[in-house]
């Protein structure tokens, strides 16, 4: 394994990186400042349409499919480098039209949709013009289990009728998400992994009802937001369906693979602004007598921090390298371990930089507090930590069978 970054690479991450000093960081107050304090996901604030025209200028779009004429041609191992530096901001992915659940579902409509899909819904999320969400998880089960879904879509004549309560629909509270990808059970007596579909559902549609946006740990996240969605008697055509009827559990698995390993990427890079922040602040602070970066306690912490974060980026890119050489399913123990890691890791690195930061380091002053609760929420997101942990050990046990 090779994980030198090619000039191609080494030129995004110097164009990205002089993005992020010159438009990014500046523009994080500003963003929070343009939210509408009444109502925050009445409107999306203006500098982020600014942002993206800017990006698309220079060429810094879509960078997440990869090997595809639709976005830069990269490899998820290329892809990595540049996903980390995004990540070092909560409002830079979407800036470059590669924010979740939007590059999940694209990569779904990428892999699996129509053509006729492709041009209504694939082509307006390339171009930026709309937002999606994906719904799968549901408040009255244990959704760690995807088989536990209870939400229906049946078929009647030419169209299926949806039924079923969500939530955490991610993005489902911006006023540009137009579009859900919705799991449900289509035949639940089919075997155990085939009794659940895909479907396209605009949120316009008869019978959709955002019921509340949830959260997390007292951040709305607006105007993108977490929403509880309910689906009573709605009704999409047959066409909305996604590769097929039993094909919902196969797309998940496909959709969660690179969907995990973005994270991953992401949260190394707010690791990585994490040790920054640290840094910079312990060489201005004195307690007892001496600068904050003296005292013994503080350089392990920032020791045990750069050790934890490089160990989690080469456990990163040997995941993206193996989705690139032999495929996201025999490459599904590395991404299950790095699910694991990274998060915990970036926890542990960013909680470290708010003992530092003192009462500055729970407010918003930094990025610090807000960035441990998104990270927090990623040991359950896409499977909390013991299912991953789970499968792992199952496929270590496989061996001596």
């Amino acid at each position: 394994m090779n994980f030198d970054y090619s000039q191609k690479v080494k030129e995004y991450q110097r164009k990205l990186t002089v993005f992020m000093e010159d438009y990014i960081y500046p523009n994080e107050k500003l963003y929070k400042q343009q939210l509408d304090p009444t109502n925050p996901f009445s409107k999306v604030p203006p500098i982020i349409e600014e942002l993206k025209f800017k990006a698309k200028e220079k060429g810094l779009w879509n960078l997440f499919l990869p090997d595809s004429e639709l976005g830069a041609g990269l490899t998820n191992l290329e892809y990595a480098p540049l996903c980390e530096i995004m990540g070092r901001s909560a409002i830079a992915p979407e800036v470059f039209n590669c924010a979740a659940p939007d590059t999940g579902n694209m990569e779904v409509l990428v892999r699996y949709g129509t053509e006729k899909q492709k041009e209504e819904w694939l082509t307006p999320l390339l171009n930026g013009d709309i937002r999606s969400c994906f719904s799968m998880t549901e408040p009255g089960v244990a959704s760690s289990d995807a088989t536990n879904i209870q939400a229906s879509i049946i078929r009647d004549g030419e169209e299926y009728v949806v039924n079923g309560t969500k939530w955490w629909s991610s993005g489902a509270g911006d006023p540009r998400c137009k579009i859900a990808i919705v799991m449900g059970k289509s035949d639940p007596n089919a075997p155990k992994y085939s009794q659940q579909s895909m479907v396209l559902v605009p949120l316009n549609t008869p019978g959709v009802t955002i019921k509340r946006l949830l959260p997390v740990f007292g951040y709305d996240h607006a105007p993108h937001g977490h929403a509880e969605i309910e689906f009573k008697d709605v009704r999409v055509p047959d066409s909305n369906m996604i590769w097929g009827e039993g094909k919902g559990f196969a797309i998940a698995q496909g959709r969660l693979g690179p969907g995990r390993i973005h994270h991953c990427m992401r949260t190394i890079g707010a690791a990585e602004r994490a040790i920054e922040e640290l840094c910079k602040r312990i060489q201005s602070r004195k307690a007892f007598g001496k600068k904050l970066s003296e005292q013994g306690v503080i350089q392990e912490w920032i020791a045990n921090s750069r050790i934890e974060i490089e160990q989690a980026r080469l456990l990163t890119l040997k995941a993206a390298y193996m989705m690139d050489t032999v495929g996201n399913k025999e490459a599904k123990t590395e991404i299950a371990m790095i699910k694991v890691v990274a998060p915990n890791m970036a926890l542990t690195v960013i909680d470290r930089a708010i003992q530092a930061f003192g009462a500055a380091g729970v407010g918003d002053d930094t990025p610090l507090a807000s960035s441990w609760a998104n990270i927090r929420t990623l040991r359950l997101a896409d499977g909390p930590d013991e299912v991953h942990r789970r499968a792992i050990a199952k496929y270590e046990l496989e061996k001596y069978e």
